[in-house]
């Protein structure tokens, strides 16, 4: 390490004083040195200054280890749900020898790799989502971060760390299925105009990631709809964007149960439940073996990642536990009213919103942006409470989005500055009152 600290030393001399040789591109090189070791700048040994290991970098760093869990899920689901679906394709006459490979499935497995779809291992699934995964993460690194230089060197201000965990957060709430293209198209779209036109890293009004979902989701809802879960898969095997089902809360929705059925219309299925119609148990919904977007699939991964994150300090447990209760008291409020009888999602227990779509992985790694929630801590209980309350209202009154997370945490987004307004000023006028 001091050999190539000693590297970069000489090396300043082309870009940090003005006038120098690369200067122009300052920014790009700063972001390279800064990326290998801690800046060099520190507080004066006296005076009024704040002294904390913590920056951006390492706050972001601390987050991407937090997302690790369901990082590592989504490699191993993404795989799993392929081969499973090839399996469920079988009886229709696709055969093995048909098998499209992968460009790592060529490398590590051969390109007269042929699998048994009945007979696959460990290392089968996680090499194929691997071969799903990194194209994704690549471009949304990729596409992010090169725009973000961009704009540094004509602002000539130094990159920060904010796309580390936005490029991220990206890659795992889009399907593995996701077309290469469209994804760029996405990150290019939230990064500039949701973010560096609004001045860059803390300055933006919406969480980028859930804006570029939203591109995708209005853009192209083919590839990423809102009620079909789509498996990655393979050209030959008709599987990329052919294979798909309903996603759990979009079978809820659209259900139809035994006790309102005066008479059972004949070719239409009835349950006893709406957690009948989801199609999966409880603990399969928790752990996260179901299709979906690659990362967020897994409850269990996200309560991982969200120790972690209250265990360092970095995430906020008002806005999570804020977010929890406003789903569970919208749930019950709906469930005692008449309509809490009616077919469809309006009876789904709470227990099983809470792991059934997105809600876990967007109040845990999303709606505790810093930057585009309160920052007062009664705001946050407010902000929280009201994504969740958000998130079942437009679950069980929408019927063409049975998701709801992704509008009401860009929704509640808007409102964050206004929720702090008034709480500052409520504030204000307590202390006027008790002070005189």
């Amino acid at each position: 390490m001091k050999f190539l600290r000693t590297l970069v030393d000489k090396q300043r001399k082309l870009y940090h004083e003005p006038g120098s040789k690369l200067h122009k591109i300052w920014p790009l090189l700063d972001a390279a040195e800064t990326f290998l070791f801690a800046p060099g700048n520190t507080a004066p040994k006296k005076g009024p200054h704040v002294r904390d290991y913590i920056d951006l970098k390492r706050t972001m760093s601390t987050v991407i280890i937090a997302l690790i869990p369901c990082l590592l899920w989504s490699i191993f689901n993404t795989g799993h749900q392929h081969f499973a679906a090839l399996a469920a394709m079988a009886g229709n006459g696709a055969a093995a020898a048909d098998y499209s490979v992968g460009w790592l499935q060529m490398l590590l497995l051969g390109s007269d790799y042929a699998p048994n779809p009945a007979d696959v291992g460990l290392f089968d699934k996680v090499v194929f989502g691997l071969d799903q995964m990194i194209p994704i993460i690549f471009v949304s690194y990729f596409v992010g971060l090169n725009i973000e230089g961009i704009f540094a060197v004509i602002r000539k201000e130094e990159i920060s760390e904010g796309y580390l965990v936005s490029g991220m957060l990206i890659a795992l709430i889009v399907p593995a299925s996701i077309p290469l293209w469209q994804l760029a198209l996405a990150v290019a779209f939230a990064v500039i105009l949701c973010k560096e036109i609004f001045g860059g890293t803390g300055t933006n009004i919406f969480n980028i990631a859930l804006m570029a979902r939203a591109f995708l989701f209005f853009g192209y809802p083919a590839q990423i709809s809102g009620s079909e879960c789509w498996v990655s898969g393979n050209d030959h095997m008709g599987l990329i964007d052919g294979y798909s089902g309903a996603t759990p809360l979009a079978a809820a929705a659209s259900c139809k149960l035994e006790s309102n059925a005066i008479v059972q219309a004949e070719g239409v299925e009835y349950y006893a439940s709406a957690a009948e119609a989801v199609g999966y148990s409880w603990s399969e919904l928790f752990f996260g073996l179901i299709p979906g977007s690659a990362g967020e699939t897994s409850a269990f991964c996200v309560l991982l990642g969200a120790a972690f994150l209250l265990i360092t300090g970095i995430g906020n447990w008002r806005t999570m536990v804020g977010g929890v209760i406003g789903l569970f008291l919208t749930t019950w409020l709906i469930q005692a009213t008449p309509a809490g009888d009616a077919d469809g999602i309006f009876g789904l227990p709470a227990h099983w919103h809470l792991v059934a779509g997105g809600f876990m992985f967007g109040i845990v790694f999303m709606a505790t942006d810093p930057v585009t929630c309160p920052e007062t801590n009664r705001g946050k209980w407010i902000y929280g409470i009201l994504v969740g309350a958000l998130t079942i209202l437009v679950r069980v009154i929408n019927p063409a989005y049975p998701e709801g997370a992704m509008l009401a945490i860009l929704l509640m987004n808007a409102f964050a500055p206004t929720i702090d307004h008034f709480i500052v000023q409520g504030n204000k006028k307590r202390r006027k009152a008790r002070l005189g």
